[in-house]
């Protein structure tokens, strides 16, 4: 029996993505995409924490994305947890990442396109600033009661 690999996140990109060339020509994009959550304490007082996630994307889609992402856009990202190990002054470390299949920006704006038909624009920039990596001025806050 196998088991299941799959991880969906939504969050902000926290840094311009980096795309580079690997061996063989193959397109490497590594992006930091940062998520919130906020809870109320035992003593009713509102927390908050940030969990920063490695995200690479490969190929085709990375070429793609890197014209398009940038700093503060709120993107939605699935894909597979990889660990990796390295070894740095004798001593081991873990890296761990999200190999991306799927990466989409949900406040995307629309266009018109030849047969004037509306289609969403591919990742169109956001108004949003690295500032704002918290919370989007378009989503409404809601509670989750899980």
């Amino acid at each position: 029996m196998n088991g299941l690999n799959q991880v969906v996140i939504m969050g902000f990109l926290g840094a311009d993505p980096e795309l580079r060339m690997g061996a063989g020509g193959t397109a490497i994009l590594k992006m930091k995409v940062a998520t919130n959550e906020s809870w109320q304490d035992k003593n009713n007082e509102w927390q908050e924490r940030t969990e920063w996630h490695r995200v690479t994307v490969f190929g085709k889609r990375a070429e793609t994305l890197a014209k398009f992402l940038r700093k503060g856009m709120c993107v939605t990202v699935g894909g597979a947890i990889r660990t990796s190990t390295y070894e740095k002054e004798g001593q081991k470390h873990y890296s761990t990442e999200i190999v991306a299949g799927q990466v989409y920006s949900p406040n995307q704006p629309t266009r018109r396109v030849d047969g004037g038909a509306n289609e969403a624009a591919p990742f169109a920039p956001s108004t949003l600033n690295g500032s704002n990596l918290g919370r989007s001025p378009a989503a409404p806050t809601v509670d989750i009661p899980f």
